[in-house]
């Protein structure tokens, strides 16, 4: 079955636009340059944000910019904005870790400040990263069995892998989880072992139905284009006809990952 994330982003959406009407939260986007992908995605956030009631500003400065001017208004954002995200990836000059530590942790609704990501690993977050979160509401809610589960995760991005592997592993969550990464060998046995596999390497096509477990539920997080297409990193035809459950790239992790922003903003915004 395919999983529908454009119908679960609109019950997202649905159960947190009334907050959102009421409370009227405010997000900062910084942007550095004009990458295209990257402007393409914070647009989307603005045009939502417009949908959903939330003020969105789009902060830009040029791509020569320095690493303190990025800082300089990233903390001049903190005393105004609810939520600050960092359009990644910043121009390779810019050092990104020290930009995003000078988001206040409260405000990181992206969760990639350090703070959030130790009480990540302690259970104990502010908020939870968009598109580890995603797929974990994707599995609760087509009422995918998780504790003492198999997962593989190909991937292990401080974005993506790395915090979803946390998440899972949580007390009350259960599952055993293996992360596979570029240097890992024999890759088919971690994945054909999987009860539920998780793709979010960002090479297309890379899972093929000859390393998928019958009956496995897969969730494609990779975002490629190819020849002018959005595709993920599994194979999607193929693959189909071996899971139970499987995301496809348009309309599935995307959607989802980009309300859940929202609903950190949200969070944000109520502390």
């Amino acid at each position: 079955m395919i999983i529908d994330g454009k119908a679960i982003a609109l019950q997202i959406e649905a159960e947190i636009k009334d907050k959102i009407c009421k409370i009227k939260p405010y997000l900062a986007a910084v942007t550095v340059g004009t990458n295209d992908a990257t402007q393409s995605y914070i647009r989307n956030i603005q045009k939502i944000g417009s949908e959903l009631g939330v003020a969105v500003e789009i902060a830009n400065l040029q791509s020569n910019s320095s690493t303190q001017e990025v800082i300089d208004l990233t903390l001049h954002l903190n005393s105004k904005a609810d939520g600050i995200i960092i359009g990644r990836p910043l121009p390779s000059h810019i050092d990104e870790q020290a930009v995003i530590a000078a988001i206040l942790p409260e405000k990181d609704i992206d969760c990639l400040h350090p703070i959030n990501l130790g009480r990540l690993i302690l259970g104990t977050p502010l908020f939870t990263p968009c598109t580890p979160q995603a797929v974990m509401e994707i599995l609760t809610r087509s009422n995918t069995k998780i504790s003492g589960k198999r997962v593989t995760i190909v991937g292990r991005s401080n974005i993506v892998g790395k915090p979803l592997a946390i998440m899972l592993i949580q007390k009350g969550v259960d599952a055993t989880v293996t992360i596979c990464h570029t240097k890992t060998k024999e890759l088919l046995l971690h994945t054909k072992s999987a009860d539920i596999l998780i793709a979010a390497v960002g090479f297309p096509g890379l899972i093929r139905a000859s390393m998928v477990k019958p009956g496995a539920v897969v969730i494609d997080v990779g975002i490629n284009v190819v020849e002018g297409k959005l595709v993920g990193d599994v194979e999607f035809k193929e693959v189909e006809k071996m899971a139970s459950l499987i995301t496809p790239v348009p309309g599935g992790v995307g959607p989802i990952t980009t309300r859940l922003l929202f609903r950190n903003v949200l969070l944000a915004k109520s502390k």
